[in-house]
């Protein structure tokens, strides 16, 4: 294999933890002293394991680097990654392992407490990534703050690059460069505020981004893309393929579904219809069980346009 030649598909890096499930009757929750819930579950994976695992049930080659602690929770996601074929590089944090807590409401929605406890001053050191960029097509970066010390060198190998805003509204600032310097930038509607066209235009206005898709749940998803007319191109949302049981990374499904077909050189349309029929399975089943292989969601595309 010479110097230049592609060993992954998609290099992931960073925004891995693990997931405690609460499910509610209902959000936001009564302000009482206790409530009876079912059972309470862990599930490894959060943002950047669950597109690490998406990617590569989806057949890619997946690199998967990112800081994990010497914890139990470390163990849960270094197994979950191993169970999932995915080729993982941790490095150790004193910190510990990234943590959650969601809670999930009977239709599936979520409102979720994350701890961020990485120290400010935590950066992944460049001997340890640089050989990894070198041998991708195309980096993932998760929003942790160190990932953005990757952007000099991701621009100085030409290499495409995506980021995950999540629910970022156009303000604030840790998501800015995320936002300005990816080619590929993906978020949810959820916290515009109902400002969704104008953050998608910012994006564009003042970044390098090829294409912005923010995702709307059950309202589908929008595409704005540098080389239309400017026009929101709205995604219908698909139907899932049974019950909605928990929405936790339905996101992230979309955004594999989505890289799936850019690798492969489909329109941007179909890229994100790809994403939204990844993200509706994602919803059937706890945590990141239900993630779609190539085989089905082609399959779900043949039916699609066939219907």
């Amino acid at each position: 294999m010479t110097a230049r030649e592609p060993a992954y598909d998609v290099l992931v890096v960073g925004g891995s933890g693990v997931d405690t499930v609460v499910r509610v009757d209902g959000l936001p929750i009564p302000l009482v002293d206790s409530l009876g819930v079912g059972p309470v579950l862990e599930w490894p994976g959060q943002t950047g394991g669950n597109v690490a695992l998406g990617c590569r049930t989806l057949g890619m080659t997946v690199k998967f680097l990112d800081f994990v602690g010497e914890d139990w929770a470390g163990t849960l996601l270094r197994e979950r990654l191993a169970h999932g074929g995915v080729d993982f590089d941790p490095l150790i944090s004193p910190a510990g392992t990234r943590r959650a807590v969601n809670l999930v409401d009977a239709t599936g929605r979520r409102t979720s407490f994350y701890d961020g406890r990485d120290p400010a001053d935590l950066r992944m050191p460049r001997e340890f990534y640089q050989p990894h960029l070198r041998r991708a097509r195309h980096v993932h970066l998760s929003i942790s703050h160190f990932t953005r010390f990757l952007y000099d060198d991701i621009m100085e190998l030409g290499l495409p690059v995506s980021a995950d805003l999540h629910d970022w509204d156009g303000l604030t600032e840790h998501h800015r460069e995320f936002a300005h310097r990816s080619d590929l930038v993906f978020l949810s509607a959820a916290g515009t505020a109902g400002r969704i066209a104008d953050v998608m235009r910012g994006i564009l206005r003042d970044g390098r981004a090829q294409a912005v898709v923010a995702t709307a749940g059950a309202d589908g998803a929008y595409l704005l893309a540098r080389d239309g007319d400017g026009t929101l191109q709205h995604i219908p949302a698909v139907a899932p393929p049974g019950p909605v049981v928990d929405s936790n990374g339905a996101g992230d499904a979309f955004l594999c579904g989505f890289l799936y077909g850019h690798m492969r050189g489909l329109d941007l349309v179909s890229c994100a219809r790809l994403g939204a029929t990844a993200g509706a399975y994602a919803c059937t089943a706890d945590g990141n069980l239900a993630l779609i292989d190539a085989a089905t969601l082609e399959s779900a595309q043949v039916s699609r346009c066939g219907s």
